[in-house]
């Protein structure tokens, strides 16, 4: 195991521990999805369309996939950002640990998070709503691979798009308010098929719609087909869009990623 890998678990480990000691982040991140899939659940009842489909098991889908984005995008994203502003970042460029080690250990740290926080999701859901998981080793391939293209695409953008607020103060609404849109118009909140068709392909442009509809493949019976706008799962279409957005997150990073604030050098 290179010098790097070693001081990237252990720099991982640490992220961990300092994120639970965070009563806060932790109620807040774990939590609203929670809390989301709870009013939406109980307001919202009824089949989508003519599928014989719950909309709470169609929600349901899309907030385990608006959850990896959550804690993946948004709060790695303003993580990293407090971190430049406070001086964090420009301590740990000037210490002997690897560069890699810093991203490798931020990357574990929002794995295990999104790991976590899909397990919750997937009991609450599954208990209130009757969510269940992948009924065959088919459908979890494909929630497998759906998952770690999802992590993967929002933690190098949260990693790219961190270096976008001027302070650590104004990172949340930067990363929220584009999180909370793409919610709208992803297939989370309503049924994407339902959207108007503009709105539909904006939503198609970003990672999130694909997410869902990957999650929903794997989560939900074909019937749902009806209600998809191609009336396929599109795996390739999925697989291509996400991998996509990881290589065009990776070229961001590499190129705009600041260890020190805009007015220092």
């Amino acid at each position: 195991m290179t010098l790097a890998l070693r001081l990237g678990l252990a720099r991982g480990a640490l992220e961990l521990k300092m994120f639970v000691r965070e009563r806060a982040a932790v109620a807040f991140s774990f939590g609203l999805p929670i809390v989301l899939l709870l009013i939406f659940g109980t307001v919202f009842k009824g089949e989508v369309g003519d599928t014989g489909v719950d909309f709470r098991q169609y929600f349901a889908a899309g907030i385990i996939a608006s959850g990896i984005m959550s804690t993946t995008f948004t709060s790695l994203g303003i993580a990293i950002a407090s971190e430049r502003d406070d001086g964090t970042l420009k301590r740990l460029y000037g210490t002997p640990m690897p560069r890699a080690s810093y991203f490798i250990g931020k990357t574990v740290s929002a794995l295990t998070l999104s790991v976590a926080e899909t397990a919750v999701l997937f009991a609450v859901g599954g208990a209130l709503f009757g969510l269940r998981p992948p009924a065959t080793p088919e459908r979890w391939l494909t929630f497998a691979w759906v998952f770690v293209l999802g992590v993967t695409a929002c933690t190098l953008l949260g990693v790219a798009v961190s270096g976008v607020p001027a302070s650590g103060r104004s990172a949340a609404a930067v990363f929220n308010l584009p999180y909370l849109v793409l919610q709208f118009i992803s297939g989370v909140f309503f049924v994407f098929g339902d959207l108007p068709s503009g709105v539909q392909q904006v939503g198609a442009l970003f990672p999130l719609k694909w997410m869902c509809q990957g999650l929903r493949s794997a989560l939900l019976p074909d019937a749902l087909l009806a209600a998809e706008p191609a009336r396929s799962w599109e795996h390739g279409r999925v697989a291509l869009v996400l991998a996509a957005w990881c290589m065009g997150g990776l070229v961001l990073c590499l190129t705009t990623f600041r260890w020190k604030r805009r007015h220092e050098r």
